[in-house]
């Protein structure tokens, strides 16, 4: 007989494994602290819980995330909003299902020794943007100021690193907040042998300008959501994934080891300022975490359509917040903050080289 039982409990376990739904999701980039939520979910057992089995794929400079999930190699993608505008209009039918960053974390960054204090002040500058379709939002804070990006400054193709700027070979340069900008606050000045503070620079931030484009959002293919078996999987997948963010937010140290765990090649240094600037690109958010703002939709389609990333505004067609607004609601009843109302950016140190 207990034999029998115990067969009887491996049975039962093994059709609880088979019941488990599986699915990929492909991220944008390495593995730092910018997917640091969709870690968590993994490591403290969210997908699970609502019954899925994910596998998270490293993103790279080779790997484009709509071309995986149009694949099928991904039921998810992660990407910034005017890439998927841009592969929409070239047929390809992405929706993005959950907005993630609700705001952007883009700068343009000068030395405070140069004078350069306003963005009216980079005409006849050497202005560093990355190519690729990110370089957008820079120009649009150009053509703000009342400059034209191809007659007024020297646009220069800035690697995505910071070495250019530190060597004095451009006047500005581009940085994440939760990236690059680091990258110099873990560099010695050379004139005084201390690390660079941020008193030392001018951070123009593309959010306060009103240039800010729509960066790190959820997007699946149109076909594959239309399905009610596929929504409820996407309900499943933002429910948790929104609670890894949420702890993110609560427990950044806890997720910052969780990374690290990962296999990174970032320091943790880098790491918890990264955890600490991309949590205040999420919190607050007024509808709710991964709920489209159809006012920052809005001004993302304008400058996408502005700066020629598309021909034409992009439709509303472009996503949808019924599946987010679902999960956000599941969370709620689970007493889940997720507007993260009074959030405050935490204070990190940062040490040379990021450790």
């Amino acid at each position: 007989m207990a034999s029998l039982a115990v067969a009887g409990m491996a049975t039962a376990q093994g059709d609880k494994q088979q019941a488990m739904t599986k699915v990929t999701v492909q991220l944008k980039w390495v593995t730092q602290a910018q997917f640091a939520g969709f870690y968590a979910a993994q490591a403290n057992g969210y997908y699970k819980q609502v019954g899925l089995d994910v596998k998270i794929k490293v993103g790279g400079p080779d790997i484009v995330p709509e071309q995986v999930v149009l694949g099928g190699q991904a039921e998810f993608g992660v990407n910034w909003l005017p890439s998927l505008f841009a592969n929409r209009e070239q047929g390809n039918d992405l929706v993005n299902i959950a907005q993630l960053y609700a705001r952007s974390g883009t700068t343009e960054v000068t030395f405070k020794k140069s004078g350069i204090n306003t963005m009216q002040k980079m005409r006849g500058k050497k202005y560093g943007v990355w190519l690729f379709g990110n370089e957008f939002e820079q120009q649009a804070a150009l053509v703000k100021a009342g400059l034209d990006p191809k007659k007024d400054v020297t646009l220069v193709k800035q690697n995505f690193d910071m070495v250019a700027f530190l060597k004095g070979e451009i006047d500005a340069a581009s940085a994440m907040t939760y990236n690059e900008l680091a990258q110099v606050l873990e560099t010695k000045n050379p004139a005084t042998g201390k690390l660079y503070q941020l008193s030392d620079l001018n951070v123009f931030k593309m959010s306060a300008l009103g240039t800010g484009m729509l960066q790190d959002g959820l997007f699946v293919k149109g076909d594959w959501i239309k399905d009610p078996a596929n929504q409820a999987t996407a309900v499943k997948f933002l429910t948790a994934t929104f609670k890894g963010w949420a702890f993110c937010r609560d427990n950044p140290k806890a997720c910052v080891s969780t990374v690290v765990k990962q296999g990174t090649a970032l320091p943790r240094g880098h790491q918890a300022w990264q955890m600490n600037e991309v949590n205040a690109l999420i919190w607050p958010n007024r509808l709710g975490i991964g709920i489209m703002d159809p006012v920052q939709f809005k001004l993302t389609n304008s400058i996408a359509t502005k700066f020629k990333v598309i021909k034409k505004p992009a439709s509303a067609a472009s996503y949808r917040s019924d599946l987010a607004k679902k999960a956000v609601a599941t969370l709620k009843k689970q007493g889940i903050n997720v507007t993260g109302k009074n959030f405050k950016k935490g204070v990190v140190v940062l040490k040379e080289g990021g450790k």
